[in-house]
């Protein structure tokens, strides 16, 4: 639950969501956030002038809402309306999340009213601060966003949660387990600390003190409601338009604003959308999971580097012991040389698993949220946000791929000490890295036995960087015999005519170029197909690289 606390939060006051809104974009903002970073715009820039002067519609209009203009910034710094001429010239400042927002136009005016009944400025622009696109507001001002009632009650349930655990926030050291909660100050008070910083008289003998558990909840500015039509606050929501993708009460069909468009019940979009997140978070899961797995391997890279470090340290001082005096004036220099390339796999492979973790810790938060999400029974709040998550859970799926779960380094050292050098020349000695090729891997789907005849085929290591001019293929004699080499080419596949049927044949390859040649790959057990055996051996004319 806890990786799920950043979904939790508006990216403008970094607090959990009080009173959330959905904009067109499908991100979350709190009302009073909404109303703060509200910018005006000069008249010149409205709909409504727009469509005055007869210019049609713009390229700022946005999911065919007639009454709102969308912009984007050309930059993704997302900085002061440069486009506007009233604009804000003051630099924009950052939000407790790290998002860029913008001071508010002018102060809002002193009121009593919920920030989503107190009337806007005409023409007022506010920005989504996570995908800084922009629109103007209607008549309406912000009461035409939709409430995100499913993230209300995914918010109470996790502050529900946390409120056992809750403790004093004004405790130095050890911090005891609060006792009161000031509604006001919006603190939470252990019994010194309230005697100390809260005492009971002057101005703050008319704040209210309540139970931890109950000042958590009671941090939510409204109870929970059903969502109703935003343009019909009386009605209900009670269908679903599937072009607009939007919940529509019966007198928004009534008066004919979805006459063209299919309309369903409400009921069953809901059950067919829980089922398609769920879907979808089936193929995350599955990623996550090999997220975690991968994330083992890559510790397990760890400790093997340093094994094969310390494995590797030992080779090298006993190769410099062993050439006199001449040599130990260059082990220094040598072992400084390996202990780099060890840093540098170590910084290779603990980078990634960083910005593995990172990720499968927004994957999980993410993850967790959905199921929260699925748990709602809001029909209309749900839908409200289907579909936008189930788009990120695709492609939060889709960013596991493309290599993501691939290491980056290799655990082996491709570095030889090569001691066979005269002493005349031992001050030259230097490391010489590996260049001959890796060994290949058989590709066990691809090989097969036809009658008397063998397909084998194989290919050069993923993280293999040196390359190969041709592969060496040898079978045995079909007895446990010695190999033989039959092929000997560029190709990665080949097929040997002519065994004897009935037997039992073991083959491997192995990689060359003009350093020399790599290991030989594993062996592999091939059975031909029973029959009259040809002849004992394949000839050079029965032998094909396919």
């Amino acid at each position: 639950m806890e990786e799920m606390e950043e979904e939790l939060k508006c990216p403008v006051c970094g607090s959990f969501y009080r009173e959330p809104i959905i904009l067109p974009c499908s991100h979350n903002i709190c009302q009073a956030c909404a109303r703060n970073i509200l910018v005006q715009t000069p008249e010149s820039e409205s709909p409504q002038s727009r469509r005055a002067s007869g210019s049609g519609v713009s390229d700022y209009d946005y999911l065919d809402l007639d009454k709102m203009s969308l912009y984007s910034e050309a930059d993704s710094g997302y900085g002061s309306y440069g486009g506007f001429a009233s604009a804000p010239t003051t630099p924009c400042q950052k939000s407790p999340n790290g998002v860029r927002v913008f001071p508010p136009a002018m102060p809002p005016p002193a009121t009593h009213l919920s920030p989503a009944l107190v009337p806007v400025p005409r023409n007022s622009c506010i920005t989504c601060p996570q995908c800084h696109r922009s629109l103007i507001l209607d008549d309406r001002g912000l009461r035409g966003f939709p409430k995100n009632r499913v993230l209300e009650g995914v918010i109470d349930r996790y502050q529900q949660s946390k409120a056992a655990a809750l403790k004093c926030q004004l405790c130095e050291k050890a911090p005891k387990e609060a006792t009161v909660m000031c509604e006001q100050c919006d603190v939470f008070y252990c019994d010194p600390c309230r005697l100390r910083c809260h005492p009971p008289r002057g101005p703050l003998a008319k704040h209210r003190l309540v139970p931890p558990a109950q000042g958590r909840v009671s941090r939510r500015l409204s109870p929970r409601k059903v969502s109703t039509c935003t343009d019909h606050e009386l009605e209900n929501h009670s269908m679903y338009c599937v072009q607009c993708k939007m919940p529509v009460c019966y007198q928004c069909l009534e008066e004919g604003k979805h006459s063209s468009h299919e309309v369903k019940a409400l009921g069953a979009m809901w059950k067919l959308h829980k089922s398609q997140l769920s879907q979808a978070l089936n193929g995350l899961s599955d990623r996550a999971k090999e997220a975690k797995e991968f994330l083992v391997q890559l510790r397990n890279m760890v400790q093997q580097i340093q094994e094969n470090s310390v494995e590797f340290e030992a080779c090298l001082v006993a190769q410099c012991d062993a050439l006199i005096d001449a040599l130990n004036r260059r082990k220094a220099q040598l072992l400084a040389r390996v202990n780099k390339e060890h840093e540098h796999k170590l910084k290779v492979v603990r980078d990634q698993i960083s910005h593995c973790t990172v990720k499968l810790r927004q994957t999980t938060g993410l993850m967790e949220y959905c199921l929260e999400v699925i748990k709602e029974n809001d029909p209309s709040g749900f839908l409200q946000i289907s579909d936008a998550l189930i788009r990120r859970v695709h492609l939060t799926e889709d960013q596991w791929g493309k290599g993501t779960l691939t290491p980056r380094m290799t655990t082996d050292f491709d570095l030889s000490l090569d001691n066979s050098p005269l002493l005349q020349s031992i001050h030259q000695l230097d490391f010489v890295q590996m260049k001959v090729p890796a060994t290949p891997i058989l590709q066990l789907e691809e090989c097969c036995t036809h009658n008397n005849s063998a397909t084998l085929s194989w290919k050069q290591p993923p993280l293999s960087t040196v390359p190969a001019e041709g592969y060496i293929l040898e079978l045995d004699d079909g007895n446990g015999g010695q190999f033989r080499e039959v092929y000997v080419g560029k190709e990665t596949m080949c097929t040997v005519d002519g065994l004897h049927f009935n037997s039992t044949y073991n083959a491997r390859v192995k990689a060359f170029n003009k350093t020399g040649v790599s290991q030989y790959s594993k062996t592999l057990v091939l059975q031909t197909s029973e029959g009259k055996a040809l002849q004992q051996y394949p000839s050079e004319r029965e032998l094909r690289g396919v």
